[in-house]
């Protein structure tokens, strides 16, 4: 295997997204689309963190918001509020974020161990921190946030 190889097998690739004043990453697999806010309709009963499910291209699919998720301020929509489809085994959920960022790729090496100080929200939910120029990235455990136990 060449060096570019190796190289390309130890980076990530990750969907940035800002949640409140953080920017936080999810692995771009995990991923099927961004939308923009559709009409969310809401379910009784439902824990406090679901927001409601919506209709996309006839699928319901659960939408969470990540601010009651991670106890943060209450969200205020805006132009750039969208929610991120994310797919995990046969479980498809929406995520509401205040912004998408952007698509980068981070080397696995730029990525450390989260430490309960580090940040405000549960470190349960946190993968661990990644590096990018000046930026730091709170990269999401995906099943943890989406309460899927055994799978992380």
């Amino acid at each position: 295997m060449s060096n570019d190889q190796a190289g390309f097998s130890n980076e990530l690739q990750l969907v940035s997204f800002i949640l409140g004043q953080e920017e936080y990453a999810l692995d771009i697999l995990l991923v099927q689309e961004i939308i923009r806010m559709l009409r969310i309709t809401r379910v009784p009963r439902a824990p406090h963190y679901i927001e409601g499910v919506v209709n996309l291209r006839g699928n319901v699919i659960p939408v969470i918001d990540l601010h009651r998720r991670f106890g943060l301020s209450e969200r205020v929509n805006s132009e750039r509020t969208r929610i991120i489809v994310v797919k995990v085994q046969d479980i498809t959920a929406g995520l509401v974020v205040d912004g998408v960022s952007e698509v980068l790729r981070l080397p696995q090496a730029a990525v450390e161990p989260v430490s309960s100080l580090v940040t405000a929200i549960d470190t349960d939910y946190i993968q661990g921190i990644g590096k990018k120029d000046n930026r730091l990235l709170i990269m999401l455990n995906i099943n943890r946030v989406l309460g899927i136990e055994g799978l992380d």
